[in-house]
């Protein structure tokens, strides 16, 4: 079994660093094969975000599920789940939570406080986190291999979740609550939000209804609006510092001079990364963060802020450094945050190419053991969503990022990870139609919510992207822009509602209105 070798097996020495990443919770980081190395470190070290709010406690249960719904392989695997009922009444509906690329146990708060809870105890429901195959402890298989991977994939999930609401007995329920006798939600957020809002198109006799939040819809192969969105939203004076940073250190690393090139990596501390692309995509680390501010201090992060903190002012100061080249103050100051987070992190015996490199630290990426639970949602990047992050492909865009962060580089993680197995082999691209043919920008059926956030990174993958069509919001089919809003601004909650934020407070009012209108029109199949 391969194991991680000096640059992955001392990840203590890289706590700092990591804690600049955005969580596991549900908040897709950019698809980067250098994220991804540090990503899979922090997921080892620290827990989700929401978990911070942990709370109350909820019974478990598991749901026998089979490897594989379209070919009889004969093995099975059980499938977690949570169950809340104390507000369930006869004659309540089924509010399920999608618990997406994470374990479902990190999702509790959201049954105790957040949405799930919200609209359960709205309209006497019964409130679940169900939790994704591959993910947590509902994982079917004894590696995370190529092969063993490939019954990870949309169609497989959402039959999961079919056979779930089809035919699932809850223990401590009487009666049967199966669809479509009983009215189901089905509420998800990011990956979880698309995986809603296919289970509504897919399955309309099982899901009554469907709430995608920041629901990523449409899969794409270059996600340049990513970046793009922060740009325009995160504070303006940081986002200069920012510009500036980028549009010189691009100017110096690709300088056909070799001592240019050195000097800009050594003025950030990073001159013995071999690979300008890697050191490229490292000062795009940062700037992640923006997707982790949240309303709730409990579950947001304040790192986007502590960054811009230490870009300061825009001015036109220059300093000449001691690797003899002249930089703004913008850059200058860039590169001493670098320093200090991500530099001062990598302590030998590491080399910066083993705790930053890519194509230059090659086997890191070939462990397949249980633990390496990174390799679950990028095989599925790999395979059917791509999100590939890069910068505008129209040079009159201003850039936050790198133009050295080509898609060529942002997917090179589908061929450092997933060599090809004996039964698959994942595709030279994604394949994007299968997620787009359900709809894409333009999904959308009766009883079927979409709500994102303006400010939201993810939202050019979502219906409320600048390149999809606006549509009107209707009880049937609601369609809710959050002002100010990241991702999936409405799924967390407070204990006193009433604390919450005006336009948190006003979504959550609106979901249960437009629910609970939906639950009137209700009629279960004549026996």
């Amino acid at each position: 079994m391969p194991s991680l070798k000096s640059g992955l097996a001392s990840f203590c020495a890289f706590s700092l660093l990591l804690l600049q990443l955005s969580s596991t919770e549900a908040r897709r980081l950019p698809t980067n094969p250098q994220w991804v190395k540090l990503h899979a470190l922090r997921s080892q070290s620290t827990s989700d975000s929401l978990a911070k709010r942990q709370g109350a406690t909820f019974p478990v249960f598991t749901f026998t599920q089979p490897l594989d719904h379209f070919v009889d392989t004969g093995f099975t695997f059980e499938q977690r789940y949570w169950l809340s009922d104390r507000h369930y009444k006869p004659g309540g509906p089924v509010i399920v939570f999608e618990a997406g690329e994470g374990p479902g146990d990190e999702r509790m708060p959201i049954l105790d406080t957040g949405i799930v809870d919200i609209l359960a105890n709205a309209t006497n429901g019964l409130g679940i986190v169900l939790e994704h195959r591959y993910y947590g402890e509902s994982v079917p298989v004894q590696n995370f291999t190529t092969d063993s991977l490939r019954w990870l994939n949309n169609e497989q999930a959402a039959a999961d979740s079919a056979n779930f609401i089809d035919n699932v007995t809850f223990p401590t329920i009487p009666g049967d609550l199966t669809a479509p006798g009983t009215p189901w939600i089905y509420y998800g957020g990011s990956y979880g939000g698309a995986r809603a809002a296919h289970m509504r198109v897919l399955y309309p006799d099982l899901v009554f209804g469907a709430i995608s939040s920041s629901g990523v819809t449409h899969a794409t192969l270059d996600d340049w609006r990513y970046f793009d969105i922060i740009r325009q939203y995160a504070p303006a004076s940081c986002i200069a510092q920012v510009e500036k940073t980028i549009d010189e250190v691009d100017a110096f690393i690709t300088s056909p001079k070799a001592e240019t090139r050195h000097a800009i990596k050594a003025v950030f501390g990073l001159q013995n990364i071999t690979y300008d692309p890697d050191f490229a995509s490292l000062l795009s680390g940062p700037l992640g963060a923006w997707q982790e501010n949240n309303w709730d201090p409990a579950v947001g992060s304040t790192a986007f802020a502590n960054f811009c903190d230490a870009l300061g002012t825009p001015d036109n100061a220059k300093i000449h450094t001691a690797q003899g080249i002249t930089v703004s103050n913008a850059t200058f100051n860039y590169a001493k945050y670098i320093n200090n987070t991500y530099v001062r992190s990598c302590r030998p015996p590491a080399t910066q190419d083993e705790c930053f490199g890519t194509i230059t630290a090659k086997d890191q990426y070939l462990a397949t053991d249980l633990s390496q639970t990174w390799r679950t949602w990028d095989f599925q990047v790999c395979t059917q969503w791509g999100f590939f992050m890069t910068p505008p492909p129209n040079p009159a865009i201003p850039r936050i990022i790198s133009k050295l962060i080509t898609q060529e580089y942002a997917s090179l993680i589908c061929k450092l990870a997933y060599p090809p197995g004996e039964h698959f082999q994942v595709p030279a691209e994604p394949n994007i139609t299968a997620v787009n043919s359900l709809g894409g920008y333009n999904i959308a059926y009766d009883r079927l919510a979409i709500i994102d956030g303006e400010a939201d990174p993810w939202r050019g993958d979502t219906p409320h992207s600048p390149a999809a069509h606006p549509r009107p919001d209707t009880t049937l089919r609601p369609f809710k822009l959050i002002p100010g809003g990241v991702h999936h601004y409405d799924e967390n909650g407070l204990a006193d509602h009433s604390l919450e934020p005006p336009q948190i407070q006003a979504i959550h009012q609106q979901e249960v209105e437009f629910v609970k209108a939906w639950l009137k029109d209700f009629k279960p199949p004549s026996k």
